[in-house]
């Protein structure tokens, strides 16, 4: 089971976590993708997806419908439907080779209610019902670059039409020096939800250093001080930033539109390295 593996878009790489004995991880490129422990979904490895599941675990109680674009080896359904039975998910992967994988070799026929839709994120988005989903999850990559298309106002306006009102949009991306990518896309989802805060370890807020942010976007109010405490609470002191200290972070960035030469962050070869 360990190895290479092609996939439409490549190779990708099967590695058995040696401290965890159900633990794999999913890479390509060199760059780890996804993280999943197959007798236990809730053990999360990678800080980024705990601190989406801190925002998962303060939504309402029960059941939620779920659309997340980008697949990898689907570690936030398999956390969801764990933590919540009952959930329903729509997955939008690109990539039908990779799904057959994961479904082979990473047992994700044992996640219930789970459809997956072979497409694009814009063009699998489209498919979707108008306000259907709780909670939106985008998590879409190129080896370690976020699509540049996902990330505008038209795409944040799509997204905004299938969650319900009082629905939640979480959005993973990657960023270093500087911070001007994060800055632009937050601008961009603040023009479409009323409600933003950003989450991500002190080092990587600051700019010092490449790495994962965390945005949790919505309509309706975000339970940010509690949010704040299970950040800071993690293992790594997440900062939780919203509000005026939000506005400041963006610090007039201009918001992304379809067309604009935007050019999404490339990590430095010594972050997995």
């Amino acid at each position: 089971m360990p190895g290479l593996y092609p996939v439409t878009f490549g190779e990708v790489e099967l590695l058995r976590d040696l401290d965890r004995q159900d633990g794999w991880v999913l890479s390509k490129d060199g760059v780890p993708q996804s993280y999943v422990d197959l007798q236990d979904p809730t053990f999360l490895e990678f800080e980024y997806v705990r601190l989406m599941a801190d925002v998962i675990d303060l939504l309402s109680e029960g059941p939620l419908s779920c659309v997340h674009v980008g697949g990898g080896a689907c570690s936030i359904p398999r956390y969801v439907s764990a933590t919540r039975a009952g959930s329903r998910h729509i997955v939008i992967e690109p990539d039908g080779l990779l799904v057959n994988l994961v479904r082979e070799q990473l047992d994700l026929r044992s996640v219930p209610r789970l459809k997956v839709i072979v497409a694009g994120g814009r063009e699998g988005t489209a498919k979707v019902w108008d306000e259907t989903a709780d909670l939106v999850v985008l998590d879409a990559f190129t080896g370690a670059t976020m699509p540049v298309e996902l990330a505008t106002a038209e795409y944040m306006g799509d997204l905004a039409r299938i969650l319900r009102p009082g629905g939640t949009l979480l959005i993973n991306m990657a960023d270093g020096k500087g911070l001007a990518f994060a800055k632009r896309l937050l601008a961009t989802v603040t023009g479409t939800f009323r409600h933003v805060a950003l989450m991500a370890e002190p080092g990587i807020m600051r700019g010092r250093r490449f790495g994962n942010l965390i945005v949790a976007a919505s309509r309706a109010e975000l339970p940010v001080e509690l949010l704040s405490r299970r950040a800071a609470g993690g293992l790594t002191q997440a900062r939780c930033v919203y509000g005026e200290a939000l506005t400041n972070f963006i610090a007039g960035a201009a918001p992304i539109k379809d067309g604009d030469a935007v050019m999404a962050p490339v990590p430095p070869p010594a972050v997995f390295g």
